[in-house]
């Protein structure tokens, strides 16, 4: 490109910096691009009359946007690694975190008041750009997002100065350089080599080349010699390399930016870059998990649980309910997501499931043919397995785990119902399936750890068979604990992804258990196996319930709803088999909503990436303008940034973490630019703004909610997960009991208005005066007895007293106080 060209481009409104990401300034290597930053014209400010070189909170709402600006070249390095699933998600919490962004100077109501047209353009080139990843079309998401960058950055030019926009174009770059470290950190040293080359190749024809030069002598080389070193390094596979040579670049970035803009403008840009380099080990951290493929085999996993619940109920006498649980896994497979990749992965699996195996199982149910059952259901299962096999190979012997922890449910419920000798044949079949490798799953769990192979098979999983035949109930209990657990502790060692897949088939296998049982008239243990499986799910189920409820609040709440229903079927009128579907079909799209998102749970260290922010900060320039900026917020900044690489190396809560960073380093900026006032409110964590994961932070106690618990009290009540203990209390009048939080997420202790003595006062945690209020008062939050909490009240009335927890009554956590005079 020929210095004229930099020069107009430096005078038309977009030579803001390369803004742009395809064109000539950009990634697509299309140098006509109809969507390029030289073909957009810059919006005239609205919001600001006189755009302000020196340090605002216009200047903290610009930094803002070149966060966000960098996050989106962080899509599309994930577009140019082929991650376009990844980088489709991304841009969703981009556009998520945009519209929860609250406040004048958020970058919501920041956007909006500076330029409607360029507000209204910027959202819908995100919605275009996740379209376009989600089709696969790399190319035409560039293209959108380059559009975003563009709207971006002439908000950027409105609200402060041609120098600043130019200044924080400039570390957008570096913030480029650090996704090639991001990309390398993941073990994508390949990709960040191409994803490098773009960057260095965009670099050479940018405005920000010549704003670097501007800065004086020496910085363009310092700049682009570790640039090269770095794709050099990432060529060689030399993850390290890239690292220190990522560093160097973008360190020399920062120091230029001290020599274009005032000191505290440079310090705001600084920290723009910090929370960019935040979100790249976010990405880095979530690229550790499978891809969808593996919830595609997840899916496939359930149905191998699922027809087994057709062949119980055909075995026990209920042909119709054995075909209705048949044609449900018909039905669902149909509108599946797996379908069109289990045919297109394997041609074969695909016909032996459906057709020789699931139609067939039909048939053979309607005949009343008992050997075209039982050929069937190997069928099915044998035409699965080559599926899951086909689909993702290394994520089957983690399935093969959770679809063995199912059969062994469905071998217990056999054996409570006096039927010995199937759940003894039931373990021997899983045995024979164990030994010979189906799914690979006996020489992963060998390779893993000889002890839990040993101990699964050879101390639990051989000794099952004759304590069936035995009947022998405490041996049974024994090995049947023994070895879940050892499956459980295999599945935790491949990552919170394909561990929530096992679990989803797990939880599917106990909720058709749960419905079969109520089916054949067994309500009771169809209730404790619904309600366990509650508890189990609530417990953690080795990451899976924080998974879920990381990638989507709407996907929580339907699976925690539809496993609630199952519980109330099993008691009620309502068809508790078909409330087990409900749930199954909700189990598998969770998996999806948890692969799709990452889930936070893969094996990338990505903590060296914000280590290193923090040993930056402590020599760094902006170090000392934000304690003097605000003492307060550089306490919640260095607090937060501590906090989230903490979470990064222990790969819990590493969402919520990553959100408080990026809250607390936007703050900064307002402090900075000596307009703390006038930033945004910090929440708890969360996307966007939201509550943190655990919800906590976001819940209140109200009256009689204490720390800890009082030395006064006469009685206490634990609470754990799911349940009250004791569930029934005698106490006298007069009696202070304290409900201690035990275990799980919040509760509250909610008296049932119909379940009090005459006479009585209403109680609750919350000190509400009715059942309604309590209600409504924890659904906007308030009556929340949270950990390292209780809540404490004395009886006066004599009767009994029935109480609930609002947020698990679905699993049954309910209790009495009988009070004595």
């Amino acid at each position: 490109m020929q210095q004229t060209r930099r020069k107009l481009l430096q005078t038309t409104g977009v030579a803001l910096g390369g803004v742009g990401l395809a064109g000539c300034g950009g990634q697509s290597g299309t140098e006509t691009s109809d969507t390029t930053a030289t073909d957009t014209e810059t919006s005239e400010p609205t919001a600001t009359e006189t755009p302000s070189a020196e340090a605002s909170a216009d200047t903290a709402l610009a930094a803002e946007w070149n966060t966000m600006r960098a996050r989106l070249h962080d899509a599309v390095a994930l577009g140019r690694a082929g991650e376009s699933s990844a980088a489709a998600t991304l841009v969703g919490d981009v556009f998520a975190r945009f519209e929860q962004a609250s406040g004048e100077y958020g970058a919501h109501e920041g956007l909006e008041s500076t330029d409607e047209s360029a507000y209204e353009s910027f959202e819908e080139h995100l919605g275009d750009a996740r379209s376009a990843f989600e089709s696969g079309d790399v190319d035409a998401a560039i293209g959108a997002l380059d559009g975003a960058g563009n709207e971006l950055a002439s908000a950027q030019q409105s609200r402060t100065s041609d120098s600043v926009t130019e200044t924080f174009s400039l570390l957008v770059f570096a913030s480029r350089i650090r996704n090639i470290d991001a990309l390398a950190t993941a073990g994508l040293t390949d990709e960040a080599a191409t994803v490098g080359e773009r960057v260095f190749a965009d670099f050479e024809q940018a405005p920000a080349h010549e704003t670097l030069e501007s800065a004086g002598d020496g910085y363009h080389e310092e700049f682009e010699t570790p640039l090269n070193d770095a794709i050099e390094a990432a060529n060689a596979g030399d993850a390290d390399g890239v690292h220190e040579a990522a560093l160097s670049a973008s360190g020399t970035a920062v120091e230029a930016a001290y020599e274009l803009v005032s000191e505290p403008i440079a310090g705001i840009g600084h920290l723009s870059l910090m929370a960019a380099v935040g979100f790249d080990a976010e990405m880095a951290a979530s690229m550790g998990g499978p891809g969808v493929a593996a919830a595609h085999a997840a899916g496939l996993n359930a149905y191998r649980v699922r027809v087994r619940d057709a062949a119980w109920l055909y075995d026990a006498g209920q042909p119709e309910a054995a075909k209705a649980a048949a044609q449900s896994i018909f039905q669902h497979f149909e509108g599946a997501r797996a379908h069109e990749a289990l045919e297109e992965a394997s041609e074969s699996a695909y016909e032996t499931f459906e057709h020789d195996g699931l139609e067939a199982l039909i048939t053979a149910i309607e005949d009343g043919d008992d050997e075209g059952v039982d050929s069937a259901v190997t069928t099915v299962h044998d035409g699965l397995t080559t599926g899951i096999d086909a689909l993702a190979s290394d994520a089957a012997p983690v399935l093969q785990s959770g679809f063995f922890r199912a059969r062994l449910g469905d071998a217990r419920e056999r054996y409570d119902r006096g039927e010995g000798e199937v759940a003894a044949t039931i373990a021997e079949n899983l045995f024979a399936r164990f030994e010979e490798n189906e799914g690979g799953f006996h020489e992963t769990l060998e390779e893993t750890s000889e002890d839990l192979y040993h101990t699964f098979e050879e101390e639990h999983l051989t000794a099952l068979p004759d304590a069936f035949r035995a009947g022998d109930d405490e041996a049974v209990d024994t090995h049947l604990s023994g070895a879940t657990d050892a499956l459980v502790e295999f599945e935790a060692t491949a990552g919170t992804p394909l561990a929530s897949g096992a679990a989803a088939a797990y939880m599917t296998g106990r909720a058709g258990d749960a419905g079969v049982r109520a089916a054949l008239g067994d309500t009771d243990r169809a209730e404790t196996i619904a309600s366990d499986a509650f508890a189990y799910f609530e417990g953690g189920a080795n990451g899976f319930h924080e998974a879920v409820e990381h990638a989507s609040e709407e996907r929580y709440h339907a699976f925690e709803e539809a496993l609630g229903a199952v519980r109330s079927a099993t008691t009620g009128d309502a068809d508790a088999y078909e409330a087990a579907t409900t749930f199954a079909d909700e189990a598998t799209a969770a998996v999806y909503a948890v692969v799709e998102n990452g889930g936070s749970g893969g094996d990338v260290n990505a903590a060296p990436l914000v280590s290193d922010v923090f040993a930056t900060f402590e020599n760094a320039r902006v170090h000392e303008a934000l304690e003097a900026g605000d003492h307060e917020t550089y306490e919640t900044f260095e607090g937060a940034l501590s906090d989230y690489i903490s979470a990064l190396e222990s790969g819990e809560s590493i969402d919520a973490a990553g959100e408080r960073f990026a809250q607390a380093t936007r703050n900064a900026g307002f402090a900075v630019a000596g307009a703390i006032d006038q930033a945004p409110e910090i929440s708890a964590g969360g996307s966007g703004g939201e509550s943190g994961e655990s919800g906590e932070t976001d819940l209140q106690g109200g009256p009689n909610v204490v720390e800890g618990v009082p030395d006064d009290a006469d009685h206490v009540i634990d609470m754990n997960a799911v349940a009250f203990d004791p569930a029934e209390l005698t106490v006298s009048v007069g009696d202070t009991v304290a409900w201690s939080h035990a275990g799980g997420e919040p509760h509250s202790v909610t008296a049932l208005g119909d379940g009090i003595p005459d006479g009585a006062s209403y109680w609750a945690s919350g000190g509400f005066e009715s059942e309604e209020a309590a209600r409504t008062g924890w659904e906007n939050g308030k009556g929340a007895v949270a950990s390292g909490q209780s809540y404490v009240h004395t009886f006066e009335t004599a009767g009994e007293h029935a109480y609930v927890c609002i947020p698990h009554e679905a699993a049954g956590m309910e209790g009495t106080v009988v009070v004595e005079e």
